[in-house]
């Protein structure tokens, strides 16, 4: 299937919303049946059960898109992510102070689907706000 920006920049407009609305079953639906995560091989299930941990401890959590390039079948973002330090996270008691970090994705697209994925977030600058 040939995509073009349009294409890939609704597909991931589409799932952002999700995203932003924590809505896991829904986010599942933008995955191949089995998704490479980092290079590993997980179940869409696995993959939505990462964020749980993080939306335990930012209820607010959002991702803002600030850049977005297509190269062939491949989406790279580079995001500004965060949120409000509301529960326990990593075993920090809630501080109620607000986070921001940069992220990078690049995803990979295979019949209008996300078939690989990786990722980095400065999960470092993240712990220094709230410790």
């Amino acid at each position: 299937m040939t995509s073009t920006r349009d294409d890939y920049e609704s597909l991931y407009g589409a799932y952002l919303e999700l995203c932003n609305a924590h809505d896991f079953d829904g986010m599942t639906a933008f995955y191949t049946p089995t998704i490479k995560v980092n290079d590993v091989v997980m179940e869409p299930d696995s993959v939505v059960a990462q964020f749980a941990p993080l939306v335990e401890g930012f209820p607010d959590w959002k991702w803002e898109v600030r850049s977005l390039l297509v190269d062939g079948d491949l989406l790279c973002l580079h995001f500004w992510v965060g949120g409000t330090h509301l529960g326990e996270f990593r075993g920090i008691e809630p501080t109620g102070r607000t986070v921001r970090i940069s992220e990078f994705t690049l995803y990979r697209v295979e019949d209008g689907k996300f078939a690989e994925v990786w990722d980095v977030s400065d999960m470092e600058s993240l712990m220094a706000q709230i410790t």
